[in-house]
């Protein structure tokens, strides 16, 4: 076999590498982010605050947009900017990898050892958590 058959050969096995890699991480769905994951964010926690006090408008990486003067919950254009902002958070498929459920996450349970906001979750066994966890790994909201 030519040298040039073989270069092509690999090139050709490792695009096919690529796509099936691609095709097995899963994609994140906005409309379970937005029933789901956004209410956490808003959510009081015993012993916390709310994440929203902490990261509306923050200077670091998890930035949640302001809510609205008199709002309970983001207007469609500040969720998809969330969505946005959160995604870039996570390694979809991956949870061990994602900070949005290491920060928070207590380091015995295998958070990060360093989150500024206190730890939110004890455990992953945390509803919440199980919730946050399910959405990085391609949960979707049910169609209607």
């Amino acid at each position: 076999m030519s040298a040039r058959l073989t270069i092509v050969l690999a090139a050709v096995l490792s695009l096919a590498d690529l796509s099936i890699v691609a095709s097995k991480t899963p994609a994140l769905d906005y409309e379970f982010f937005r029933t789901k994951v956004e209410p956490i964010f808003l959510k009081k926690r015993e012993g916390h605050t709310r994440c929203y006090v902490c990261h509306e408008e923050s200077n670091n990486a998890f930035r949640l947009e302001k809510l609205p003067a008199g709002a309970t919950f983001w207007t469609e254009e500040q969720s998809r900017r969330n969505f946005d902002t959160v995604s870039a958070l996570v390694a979809p498929g991956d949870t061990a990898n994602s900070l949005l459920l290491l920060q928070p996450l207590a380091p015995e349970a295998g958070g990060a050892t360093f989150h500024s906001g206190g730890r939110q979750f004890s455990s992953k066994n945390d509803p919440d958590w199980k919730t946050l966890a399910q959405w990085v790994t391609g949960q979707t909201a049910p169609k209607e």
